[in-house]
């Protein structure tokens, strides 16, 4: 059996130690979860989480592999096309936050391992159609980014003896207005989903572990989104029906 040593670093020490984060874990490895739409702020340590969740459970059953899936949308009006290189080239920037992760959890020779014995491997959602992911911990990244359609693709990939994790943060799309996170995670958000091992986890401003000032920062913010559009002037109808009424 091959077995990975996770380090025992200061950020995965305080995230063992934070109420929220463990109830994710236990949550997260139970072996009825199938499914888990993450949702919460910046620096809850939802990305975090699920990679190590997915190493845990490896060391359980060295059977699975990990696929890591983004979308290629670095913002609204950028595609994979605009970089060079083949498809793994061009995707290779977009496994930034994957990467950091698995350097702040284990050592260098045991990430190399698993990539050459292709154990961990990465995806642009774009490429998904077809796939069967059976004996596989699938982590989607970044899922605010994700229209209705990608997420569908996505979670009608799941076979058998599979985790999909699909982490996001609301505040953050990139794809201007077109984000299906909410609605399909709110889809599934009741009773009869978490009966077959389908779940939402929240976390909250209160539950950011990366630093103080971060959860000041996410305050301020979510005080911006609560502010209420200002209503449109109708000074310009209003005077449309008066001359109407005036030539009649």
């Amino acid at each position: 059996d091959i077995k990975i040593f996770l380090r025992k670093e200061q950020a995965l020490i305080r995230i063992e130690q934070a109420e929220k984060q463990k109830q994710f874990l236990k949550l997260s490895i139970a072996k009825d979860t199938k499914m888990m739409f993450v949702r919460g702020p910046a620096g809850t340590s939802k990305t975090y989480l699920a990679v190590y969740t997915a190493l845990q459970l490896f060391n359980i059953n060295n059977d699975y592999d990990i696929m890591y899936v983004r979308t290629i949308a670095e913002s609204g009006e950028k595609g994979l096309g605009s970089l060079p290189g083949d498809v793994n080239e061009k995707f290779n920037p977009f496994m930034m936050p994957l990467n950091d992760k698995l350097e702040e959890m284990i050592a260098s020779q045991e990430r190399n391992f698993l990539e050459q014995k292709k154990i961990i491997n990465a995806m642009p959602i774009n490429y998904l159609r077809g796939s069967n992911w059976i004996n596989k911990i699938i982590i989607a990244d970044e899922s605010q980014n994700f229209t209705a359609k990608e997420l569908t693709t996505l979670i009608t990939r799941l076979g058998e003896n599979s985790k999909l994790f699909i982490c996001g943060d609301p505040m953050q799309s990139d794809i201007n207005g077109k984000s299906g996170f909410k609605t399909i995670s709110n889809l599934f958000n009741d009773q009869e989903s978490n009966e077959k091992g389908i779940y939402c986890f929240d976390f909250y401003k209160e539950d950011i572990v990366r630093s103080e000032i971060l959860k000041f920062i996410v305050g301020k913010l979510e005080k911006l989104q609560e502010t209420p559009a200002p209503a449109k002037k109708r000074a310009t109808r209003q005077n449309k029906s008066v001359n109407t009424k005036r030539s009649s």
